[in-house]
């Protein structure tokens, strides 16, 4: 059975591509839906619309409130039949009414190992901090920052020569290949939530 697949997204789009790219090859037993991007002129917009996908866009700056933006996204995600979302880069953390809508269906991928270094700019963090391995994460996404239960992760190593740009880089090569392995997981292996930890059966 093929799941719909809502994508928000507010930049370049790449992970929004690399899970296409998993769809078209089969890899991945889903279809995006709706892409939606509250930033008018975000690349990755324009990348869904070359592909001939549903797209909407609602920017964030023009509304009142957050939960005006909220609530036109959601209302966009259900005309659409969304039965799970993706974040690729959505610059945006979701209300506690959001996520109540979508439960344990909502990935985000973040460029660390978390807990390690959530939020902004996490491979400067990283580099700053001096650690020796780094990565990306996908998990579910709950009220918090970067906080719900982890699905997969991969590691990177980090150089003596790295900088935050070179580090990205790389970890970006990884979160390519890691969140369509992560969704497929979800979307055709047994799962269940104990504690923190999603456990695969």
């Amino acid at each position: 059975m093929t799941a719909k697949v809502g994508i928000l997204l507010s930049g370049r789009g790449s992970n929004f591509l690399a899970l296409h790219g998993g769809m078209e090859r089969g890899e991945v037993p889903a279809e995006i839906a709706l892409v939606v991007s509250n930033v008018a002129e975000a690349p990755g917009l324009e990348k869904a619309k070359a592909l001939r996908l549903p797209t909407v866009c609602f920017p964030h700056r023009i509304e009142p409130s957050r939960e005006a933006h909220e609530a036109k996204v959601l209302e966009a995600l259900r005309h659409a039949e969304v039965e799970w979302i993706c974040l690729a880069g959505y610059m945006r953390l979701l209300s506690a009414t959001f996520v109540s809508q979508y439960p344990q269906r909502i990935l985000n991928i973040h460029p660390a190992l978390l807990p390690s270094f959530p939020g902004l700019e996490a491979q400067t963090q990283a580099v700053e901090y001096g650690v020796r391995i780094s990565g990306c994460t996908v998990h579910l996404v709950d009220e918090g920052l970067d906080s719900g239960p982890i699905v997969a992760q991969k590691a990177v190593p980090v150089k003596d020569a790295d900088t935050a740009e070179s580090l990205s880089a790389r970890i970006l090569a990884e979160e390519h290949k890691v969140y369509c392995e992560a969704l497929r997981m979800l979307l055709t292996e047994r799962w269940n939530i104990e504690g923190r930890r999603i456990v695969f059966s």
